[in-house]
């Protein structure tokens, strides 16, 4: 009886099989109580955009696989509400309710046990934060009572600003940190998130998210506190074209706000008043919306009883003045001097009128 003997090229194939790793791959099992929606939606930031799935449920459990190229924060999205949590190539288990989502346990994820380890860490000063919101109702109708508050929460919200520019600096290369960052970038100043960018590590910076983080700096720097204004046109209520330059002259606080933003009409009250107090001293308000239909825009400006100038292209956060000026979350504001340099930024409630008192003396 002959025996073959498998040739070189067999036998090299052989090995390459048994030695060859298997690929990494992610999953979630999740059981999410009071969760009645036949399916969720799964999304993971790709370059500029995102890749999302859509994932059956039944009985409030799902599940998914897949493959993520790096620790990075996701989003599970349902009809109602979205949960975000740290993914990379593990086993995830997401357990909870859905009437508590702040109690939903998620484990597997080891950058994700990190971000619950630093929350409880600052508990401290969020539970501080969260009774204080409790008490906005309370104070809404007494300025000098909701200045109070609002100083104590912008007190707490710099100790909690503090701590995490520490946890960043001492992990330069973790994950969390570059999505700290990344937070930070929302609505942030350039210049302190820049200098935050810098601490982190060459590699957390050529990470995904970190190369969307430097996008998003270029983008914030143009729009910086000591930059000029970047001049645009948009239509008016009436569809006439208005140009922030017709403002050249005046102080004006351009204010980026939409009728569906609850945040924001609870501000314009506020607006409103710093308007009138100051509209004879050279100051003005713009009014940029980020809706996109045209009767629920206008009934807004008629129920909160805006006199300014308002101009929107209707195509609700793709405003391209938003984008332009790096909006990704309202209500938002830049305040500009009459040279056309902008001075200050995010002004609201007290600290809107202490600014404006200020300057216009």
């Amino acid at each position: 009886m002959k025996i073959h003997t498998p040739t070189m090229f067999t036998t090299l194939l052989l090995a390459a099989a048994c030695s060859q790793p298997k690929a990494p791959s992610a999953s979630i099992t999740a059981e999410l109580r009071g969760l009645k929606d036949s399916v969720v939606f799964i999304s993971i930031p790709v370059a500029d955009s995102a890749k999302t799935d859509t994932v059956p449920v039944k009985d409030g459990r799902f599940t998914w696989t897949g493959s993520i190229t790096e620790p990075q924060k996701i989003y599970i999205g349902t009809s109602t509400r979205y949960l975000e949590l740290f993914m990379e190539n593990a086993a995830i288990q997401v357990n909870g309710n859905m009437d508590s989502t702040d109690q939903i346990k998620i484990t597997g994820s080891a950058t994700q046990d990190a971000y619950e380890a630093f929350k409880k860490s600052i508990t401290d000063i969020t539970s501080q934060e969260d009774t204080l919101y409790s008490k906005y109702d309370e104070v809404k109708d007494n300025d000098t009572a909701k200045a109070a508050l609002e100083a104590t929460l912008e007190s707490l919200r710099n100790q909690r600003r503090g701590r995490t520019k520490a946890y960043i600096k001492a992990h330069p290369e973790s994950a969390l940190s570059v999505s700290m960052v990344a937070d930070m970038a929302v609505m942030g100043e350039y210049a302190p998130v820049d200098s935050m960018f810098r601490t982190l590590t060459p590699a957390a910076q050529q990470t995904a998210t970190g190369v969307r983080l430097a996008k998003r700096l270029a983008v914030l720097k143009k729009s910086a506190i000591g930059q000029p204004m970047i001049d645009f046109t948009q239509g008016d209520v009436d569809g006439k074209p208005i140009h922030l330059s017709d403002f050249k002259g005046k102080y004006v606080l351009l204010d980026f706000w939409a009728s569906w933003c609850g945040p924001c009409r609870a501000e314009n009250p506020n607006v409103l008043k710093a308007y009138n107090k100051f509209k004879d001293k050279n100051f003005t308000v713009l009014g940029v919306s980020l809706d996109d239909k045209a009767d629920k825009w206008k009934e807004a400006i008629k129920q909160d009883g805006m006199p300014w100038m308002q101009v929107s292209d209707l195509k609700g956060f793709r405003n391209e003045v938003a984008q332009e000026y790096g909006i990704q979350a309202i209500p938002s504001s830049f305040l500009i001097d009459p040279q056309g340099i902008i001075i200050a930024k995010e002004l609201r409630g007290a600290a809107l009128h202490t600014k404006l008192a200020e300057i216009l003396k």
